[in-house]
This record gives C-alpha cells, structure tokens and sequence, in this order.
C-alpha cells in the first residue's frame, strides 16, 4: 500500500484559504480521514503556513485555524537530524526554499508523493513523485 500524500505549505494554504486546488486537498483529507491514514507535513512547513496566514490574513485568522488544524487527518513530523539532511541535500541540488526542502525530503523518506502547486518544485520530478494541484 503507497504512503499517505504529503503536503506542502502550498497546498495546506490552498486549502485553507479555498484557493485553485482546493477541491484536490479536500478530496485528499477526506479520504485520509475515511481511511485513518493521515497525510504528512513537516513542522518546518506548518511554521510557513503560520508565518503566512499571520502576515497576509491576520492573528485572529491563525487562531481559527489552529482550533481547526487538530481536526484535520495531518500528521505532522519534526525536523530530526535524518529530515535535516535529506533537505540539506535537496537545498544544495536545487533553488528552494528551506521550508520546501524539507517538504522534499519528507516525501522521499516516506516513499509519497508530494501535493503542491509550487513550480519550485519542478526540478525535483526525477526525485520524487509529484501530484501537482490543478488551477481552478
């Protein structure tokens, strides 16, 4: 059985805020929740969703979605050293962000695809797999 998805800031963004995508996201987190496999994040990507709904959409809005992110089947997994090193290694090989190494390297360790709509993300098709959300 394939590992459950793992999101990036991107996509959990998507979500929350009903952007192009969120149809995807919402599929993926009922069937994670129908299923009891939850999908994965990484805590280094839940701090990019924090900074950015905080600065865009304001401190009230994160506190909604903090009371709402526990109800959601995501996993989320610390940036322990092994994590560390596998973005470590994709931020050396490839222009990305820290927060969309680790994304990276979280999907590898797992064997998942990656959910994002970040084209960052592009250079990495030939190491890992990756479930590009759809625009509209």
């Amino acid at each position: 059985m394939p590992a459950a998805p793992v999101l990036d800031s991107h996509a959990l963004l998507a979500f929350l805020r009903g952007e192009p995508g969120v149809e995807q996201i919402a599929a993926l987190l009922e069937k994670a929740s129908v299923r009891d496999i939850p999908l994965h994040m990484t805590e280094v990507n839940y701090a990019e969703v924090k900074y950015s709904v905080v600065r865009k959409d304001g401190a009230n809005r994160w506190e909604e979605i903090a009371r709402e992110l526990p109800t959601l089947p995501i996993e989320f997994h610390p940036a322990d050293r092994r994590l560390a090193d596998l973005a470590a290694d994709f931020k050396a090989r490839f222009k990305l962000s820290l927060a969309d190494a680790f994304a990276a390297a979280l999907a590898k360790e797992k064997k998942a695809e990656l959910v994002t709509g970040d084209l960052e993300f592009k250079p990495l098709e030939k190491e890992i797999k990756i479930t590009w959300l759809k625009n509209s």
